[in-house]
């Protein structure tokens, strides 16, 4: 289940986002803003690591369906009491590694906020597993942390430290685009010549791009039969 179920899951993760600093909170609504552009309200949509429901929400309001997995049942509990009259969005308890999802079963797959990193498994496993879901010609779309915003990103940890909602950050072995806690936690970053060595030998065409000086975008398209 990784730190973020076993630690940083439901209330705790929420909080985190609440109490992010202005600049944090930026970049956090300018991804959702980039993802909603690439949708279209014909769109069935699957978000991997899907927490709370933080993204899913928003994307429902555009898509046509909107499906989040998780692996955490203190995020999928939290997203199901907030659903309220949401009727196109769904969650599920799931493994993104493997998903069980039909080929084919999803016009956008997402996995936003650093999830390529942040999820601590095989990084073309996990690329190749959403383009499988993904239909002929969809997209599957991956974004994390520019190294541009790495002193605001440093101190929304320092406060989430502070809260002790993730440990002490350790100094020592914090930098280079990854952060450290004391407790275990750790969460590196993707940027955009880590995006192409990671997507290149996977073999299908794939865009890489800067969203707001904050985000690093990369969204591969399934070949189309």
């Amino acid at each position: 289940m990784g730190y973020y179920g076993e630690k940083l899951s439901g209330t705790r993760l929420r909080r985190c986002y609440e109490i992010a600093p202005p600049r944090i909170r930026q970049y956090l609504e300018a991804e959702i803003a980039h993802l909603l552009e690439r949708v279209t309200p014909a769109d069935t949509v699957l978000e991997l690591g899907c927490g709370y429901g933080r993204v899913a929400f928003r994307l429902a309001r555009r898509a046509k369906k909107v499906v989040g997995i998780d692996n955490a049942p203190e995020n999928l509990e939290l997203a199901a009491a907030m659903k309220g009259t949401v009727s196109n969005c769904e969650f599920i308890g799931m493994d993104a590694l493997a998903t069980g999802f039909p080929d084919g079963a999803f016009d956008v797959v997402a996995c936003v906020q650093n999830g390529i990193c942040a999820f601590g498994v095989d990084r073309e496993l996990l690329v190749r597993e959403a383009l499988r879901v993904t239909r002929p010609g969809g997209l599957a779309i991956f974004s994390s942390y520019s190294d541009r915003v790495w002193d605001e990103r440093l101190r929304w940890f320092e406060l989430q430290a502070e809260e002790g909602l993730v440990g002490e950050i350790d100094r020592e072995r914090t930098g280079g685009g990854t952060i450290v806690c004391r407790d275990g936690f750790r969460a590196g970053s993707l940027g955009e010549e880590g995006f192409a060595g990671l997507c290149g030998p996977i073999g299908c065409r794939f865009e890489i791009g800067l969203v707001d000086d904050s985000s690093v975008f990369c969204e591969l398209t399934r070949h189309a039969k």
